[in-house]
């Protein structure tokens, strides 16, 4: 698995969105400059968001991005998924089904069919609101 610039900018561009939910719709040009992303790069991630239904916007002076739900009600996974072709292990697994011609003969495919469900399983574990927080990895957690 390797999560590009897109997936990792997706997760940046969500917690900017969760920390100052007071703002109402916050402008690209805001979220890029606390950020350090391009506008240009932002507009497309922020695109994926809005096709996944992550986000929502309106446009005008008081336009901008803001999250459709409560931080708590999104998971690392389905975020990183909006934007990231493949979350697999490896090519021959996509969306957590097999894809190779070699995969009946294959003794490595269990193997890292399991190592997706794991990792998926992780991802989708994993909330905004714990990354917000924290919480989830203090000692004693």
């Amino acid at each position: 698995m390797n999560v590009t610039s897109k997936g990792r900018y997706a997760l940046r561009v969500m917690l900017d969105l969760a920390q100052h939910p007071e703002d109402g719709y916050v402008s690209l040009k805001t979220v890029a400059d606390r950020q350090g992303i391009s506008m240009k790069y932002l507009e497309m991630i922020v695109g994926g968001l809005k096709k996944a239904e992550l986000v929502d916007s309106t446009r005008g002076k008081e336009g901008g991005y803001k999250l459709k739900r409560s931080p708590a009600d999104y998971n690392v996974g389905e975020i990183l998924r909006s934007l990231e072709d493949n979350l697999a292990p490896v090519a021959c697994i996509k969306d957590g089904s097999v894809h190779c011609e070699q995969a009946s003969a294959c003794m490595t495919i269990p193997m890292w069919k399991e190592l997706d469900d794991i990792t998926n399983a992780y991802l989708d574990g994993v909330t905004l609101e714990d990354l917000l927080t924290g919480e989830k990895w203090k000692a004693g957690h």
